[in-house]
This record gives C-alpha cells, sequence and structure tokens, in this order.
C-alpha cells in the first residue's frame, strides 16, 4: 500500500476534530486525503440513528418478540455490516466504479425482476429479496446504481444530451423500465426519489429547457394517475390535506406524529420520554422516528439535526461543482445525484411526518432502523469519501509535478 493509500485509511494517525473549520472547505497544502468534516457528520448521524432507534423500537420489539432489545442486536448487525461496506468501498476506484456501472444497472434490473417473483411479503408489499436471514430491499440498491448509471451516461452523452431530443430521452427510457419494476412491488416513494435524482441530473447537464418542462409536465400526470386510481394512495393524500378529519383511521399516524412534535416544545420530553412511541405512533423506529426526535429532543434537537444532513447534502453538491470544474464529471455528476438523493429524501421523510407531504414509506437518511437503506446510504457517504479522496491525490500530484 502506497503512502497515500495509507492516508485514506479512516482510523491512521492521531484524531483532531477541526471545529472551527467545519463549514470550511479550505484546502491548504498537506491537506488531508479525505474529507474530515464530512466523514465526521456522517458517522455522527448513523451514531445518533442508532441511540434513536433504541429509544424508540423498544416499546414494539417487547410486544412483537418479548425482547425490548430485539431491534437493537439487528442494528448493531446492520452497523457491522457498514463497517464492512465502507471497508471495501473506499478501496474501489472511481474509474472501476464507471467501468462497472451498465453492468450494475442490468444486475440490480434482474434483481427487480426476481423480487415480483421470488420476493418476501411485508405489510402486503413485495419489497424484499430473502438471503438467508438478511432481506435486502432492492429498490434501495437501485437508487444508487441508477445514480451511477446517470453520471456514466452524462459523460458519454454530454453534447447529445444538451443539443438532441433522442438524448435526452434515453436515460429516461431506462428510468420508466426501472420504474415500471418497483411500481409493481408497489413502492411509489422510490421511483420519486429516482425520478428527482434523474430531473436534476439533466438539469445540471444543461438539458434543454423544453425537453426538461415536458418531462416534469409527463411526470406529474404519471404520478397524479397513480395516486388517482390506487385508492390507498388516495386516502394518504386526502388524510395529509387533513388528517383531523378521520384521526383514528386514514389520518391516524400523522395525528399522533404532530402530537409527538406537540409535547417535544422547545427542547423535548428528553432521551426516552417519548409517549408516542408507546405503540400510539406507528413504524416510530422507520419511517416517523423524526417525530420521536422531535418528542424527545424538541425544536432543537430537530435543527440540530437538520443542520448536520443539510451539511453532507452540501457539501455532496460542492464536491460535485469542484470535479466538474476539475474536468472530472462523472465524479461531478454522481457526487450531485447523491447529494440531491440524500436532501430530497429527508425533505420527503420530514415533510410527512410534519403533514407538509404525503406519506411515502421513504427512511430517513443514515438515521432511520432498516438494513437495505443504512447499508446503501453508506455506501454513497463512502463514495462521496472516495470521489474526495481521488480529487484531493490530483491536485497534490499537480502541486508536486509543477515543484518537480
Amino acid at each position: 500500500m502506497s503512502s497515500s493509500e495509507k492516508q485514506l485509511s479512516l482510523f491512521n494517525g492521531s484524531v483532531r476534530w477541526p471545529w472551527a473549520d467545519w463549514f470550511s472547505d479550505r484546502e491548504a497544502p498537506g491537506m488531508q486525503l479525505y474529507d474530515r468534516q464530512l466523514l465526521f457528520a456522517i458517522i455522527s448521524l448513523i451514531a445518533f440513528g442508532f441511540v434513536m432507534v433504541m429509544s424508540a423500537s423498544m416499546p414494539e420489539a417487547q410486544t412483537l418478540t418479548h425482547d425490548p432489545f430485539y431491534f437493537v442486536w439487528r442494528h448493531l448487525f446492520y452497523l457491522l455490516g457498514c463497517a464492512v461496506i465502507a471497508s471495501v468501498v473506499l478501496r474501489i476506484s472511481m474509474e472501476r466504479w464507471q467501468q462497472f456501472s451498465p453492468w450494475m444497472l442490468l444486475g440490480v434490473a434482474v434483481m427487480l425482476i426476481a423480487v415480483l417473483i421470488v420476493g418476501t411479503k411485508v405489510n402486503g408489499a413485495s419489497r424484499w429479496l430473502s438471503l438467508g436471514p438478511v432481506r435486502i430491499q432492492v429498490a434501495e440498491i437501485a437508487k444508487l446504481v441508477f445514480t451511477m448509471y446517470m453520471a456514466g451516461y452524462l459523460v458519454r452523452r454530454h453534447q447529445e444530451v444538451r443539443e438532441n431530443m433522442k438524448g435526452f430521452y434515453k436515460p429516461i427510457a431506462v428510468f420508466v423500465f426501472y420504474a415500471l419494476l418497483i411500481i409493481l412491488q408497489p413502492d411509489l416513494g422510490s421511483v420519486i426519489v429516482l425520478f428527482v435524482i434523474t430531473v436534476g441530473l439533466l438539469f445540471l447537464a444543461g438539458a434543454r429547457l423544453f425537453d426538461f418542462f415536458v418531462l416534469l409536465l409527463a411526470g406529474s400526470i404519471v404520478f397524479t394517475g397513480l395516486v388517482v386510481f390506487e385508492p390507498y394512495r388516495m386516502r394518504r393524500v386526502t388524510s395529509f390535506l387533513d388528517p383531523w378529519e378521520d384521526p383514528f383511521g386514514s389520518g391516524y399516524q400523522l395525528t399522533q406524529s404532530l402530537m409527538a412534535y406537540g409535547r417535544g416544545d422547545w427542547l423535548g420530553q428528553g432521551l426516552g420520554n417519548s409517549i408516542q412511541k408507546l405503540e400510539y405512533l406507528p413504524e416510530a423506529h422507520t419511517d416517523f422516528i423524526f417525530a420521536v426526535i422531535g418528542e424527545e429532543l424538541g425544536f432543537v434537537g430537530i435543527v440540530a439535526v437538520l443542520a448536520v444532513l443539510l451539511f453532507v447534502a452540501i457539501r455532496a453538491l460542492k464536491l460535485g461543482h469542484k470535479c466538474v470544474a476539475m474536468e472530472r464529471p462523472f465524479e461531478g455528476y454522481l457526487a450531485y445525484g447523491i447529494g440531491i438523493w440524500i436532501c430530497f429524501q429527508t425533505v420527503v421523510n420530514v415533510g410527512a411526518s410534519i403533514g407538509m407531504m404525503p406519506t411515502k414509506g421513504l427512511t430517513l437518511p443514515f438515521i432511520s432502523y432498516g438494513g437495505s437503506s443504512l447499508w446503501v446510504m453508506t455506501a454513497a457517504a463512502m463514495v462521496l469519501i472516495r470521489i474526495d479522496y481521488e480529487r484531493r491525490l490530483s491536485l497534490i500530484q499537480a502541486v508536486q509535478g509543477r515543484t518537480s
């Protein structure tokens, strides 16, 4: 292993937390070869998520399994998986990701088809592939793989996307194929995330505004049709508009979530003191964990969590801008896509729990319970660290080349 590769190791050397430079991205001579602030933010979110999953899941675990630590032990297993994933992803060069992104896209498509045939059903939805004791939600993997495919496509066909309708709609055709497979599970939330990533990357790549608006119009029409012609989705929309009309039926989950926020006030009831998690609020440790955070840690707590998530998303977008400026387009578009993904999924999760958006079943990045989401988000975050590492390494080598 070269000296530069050693510097990528997360635990080599003494630990120093540069608090004063947390929101700074200055790059001085002799800089580290990875973004310490970004890494610290990601680890902090994952650690905080473990604490909140422990707090929010115990009552339901006691009822379901008579073991209050059932979900805690499983989450610890997921964290172990995160460590393995991080160690592997950090060692894979971006050139390899770009090279194999079309094959990964094909592999995930096969997995999505397999989910419809031999998938495991939970709450009426067939979204998981069972591999022994582990269940994999393939739609989560699809988000990362599709983002990599889009980044690679925009590198190969950048000029065609900017000037030709055919170049614009080729990736849309791939998105539609993926969307159909995911809708059949059904999982509308993941389809919306993929759509936003697609639209965002095409916009950043400089697609023609006419094509862009046609895509947005078509997407809006399709989304409206999917909601109107599916009764359970329509109930979600109507309950989101007025949850108090049926507080013990279709609006139950949202009303309980709003009660949690109301009890939280400014400073919260204290860690572990949530009432709503005592089986009043469904999915308290997954989709609605942010409501438990609001009840236990209050307005100050939720602002702090959102600030760290915003920091990660902005760091990813800044990284994308720097890579594109350095003529590293694949890395740039991939960082852009991951930043858009983290930001949008956070907005949808939080918006659903506070009644600003319909419930979509999307997890809070890095925090909610769920192995597939946590593993894929960890992989995406480590891809960001690797992108920044290669970018910084190229800067140092360029400086050394000029001075030699």
